[in-house]
């Protein structure tokens, strides 16, 4: 027992040292292609730029853990500006590898003898393009779009033809998203006019600061029905309680592995953790003894455990988690583990689930390749 108590206390160093290895490297491969591609670099500029994109490779790691455990103004802006650098490292690491394979293609073609001309301009082109594409990625982030969808459930209650939901997932209050994030967020939620709000999980970030705070514009939308919310990774990693507490004083109702029926729909929600485990989902699933005979909606946070969830009868699923791969190319990763359900409406049988891309970001405050939602479904 207590092997397996310092085994779980030491995974969490392994992970840093092995995400610092990944970075050190990735900073190495940015560093070493400029230099080695860009003849008019001084002597003198290559050791600054040595020395600051060694102390680079350590900020986000730094930041990150100065941000779980402290709020406040330097510790946000070191966070910012680490979690952006990220975000052009990361474009600029598939630069660099694509300067190294064209020079490896026009080394092998032949096809002219004066190769060395040719370096700087690979360099200079993969590198800006790198750059530009960071920047858009920092705008299209900011920019929210409504996705309008018609979902036809059986057995729905009559009243709800025709009603609204709105569908938030994956908002990120913290050091980077904060208060006036979430009021842009409600102030475009609010013109849609719902009937009832749905909060899959990640409504928080993580990191410290002022919950109430920041959950404290979503204080203004009041729908009919309510808002409710179902937790997701990011609100369990550590007190899990302390989030949950700040979104019932926000007026959220929290669907702590229960359900509850709202003129005549039922609608449950699951802890993320025990939809990591199958036994226990199962058996969450089968204590909220659905009703059959009438439409049914989960909230979990991940699109997964799909089976589960069509065989304990529900009618939609709604979840998001997967941010859609926020960031090309993991977008083809992230759909390589969630196949046709990363993003937009699928059906597992006669279970409908819904993946929203999320309307925030975690990490670099960017998105390319996929775009933050505001998820808006009309009942039929």
């Amino acid at each position: 027992m207590d092997a397996r108590r310092s085994g779980l206390k030491a995974w969490p160093v392994f992970a840093i040292l092995f995400i610092q290895v990944i970075l050190l490297l990735g900073h190495w491969m940015v560093y070493s292609t400029w230099v080695a591609f860009w003849p008019w670099l001084p002597h003198a500029a290559k050791t600054d730029l040595r020395i600051a994109m060694f102390v680079l490779s350590f900020t986000f790691v730094v930041a990150a853990l100065l941000a779980f455990r402290f709020s406040n103004p330097a510790v946000r802006i070191l966070y910012n500006i680490a979690a952006v650098w990220l975000g052009f490292l990361n474009f600029f690491f598939w630069a660099a590898l694509l300067v190294r394979l064209c020079w490896i293609a026009l080394r092998l073609s032949q096809t002219t003898t004066h190769l060395s001309a040719y370096r700087p301009l690979l360099v200079g082109i993969f590198y800006a393009l790198a750059a530009l594409t960071g920047i858009y990625g920092l705008i299209n982030a900011r920019i929210f779009r409504v996705r309008r969808i018609c979902i036809l459930l059986p057995n729905l209650p009559t009243p709800w033809r025709g009603r609204r939901a709105v569908l938030f997932s994956d908002l990120h209050l913290g050091t980077i998203n904060g208060v006036h994030f979430c009021q842009r967020l409600v102030a475009a939620a609010g013109r849609l006019k719902p009937d009832v709000v749905f909060l899959p999980g990640d409504l928080f970030d993580g990191t410290k600061g002022d919950l109430d705070s920041l959950i404290g514009p979503l204080r203004a939308l009041n729908p009919p029905f309510g808002l409710h919310f179902s937790t997701g990774n990011h609100e369990e990693f550590h007190d899990t309680a302390e989030y949950l507490e700040a979104i019932m004083r926000a007026g959220i109702r929290v669907l702590a592995n229960e359900k509850v029926t709202i003129d005549g729909l039922q609608v449950a929600g699951v802890f993320y953790h025990d939809s990591t485990h199958i036994i226990q989902m199962k058996a969450v699933l089968d204590g909220m003894h659905l009703d059959p005979s009438q439409a049914s909606i989960l909230l979990n946070h991940a699109p997964t455990r799909l089976p589960i969830v069509e065989q304990a009868g529900f009618s939609l699923q709604l979840s998001g988690h997967t941010h859609g791969g926020q960031l090309f190319p993991y977008t083809f990763l992230t759909r390589r583990v969630f196949g046709r359900f990363t993003t937009g409406l699928g059906r597992f049988g006669k279970l409908q689930v819904y993946t929203s891309s999320g309307a925030g970001t975690w990490g670099p405050p960017m998105r390319v390749g996929t775009r933050p939602e505001i998820v808006l479904i009309e009942f039929n």
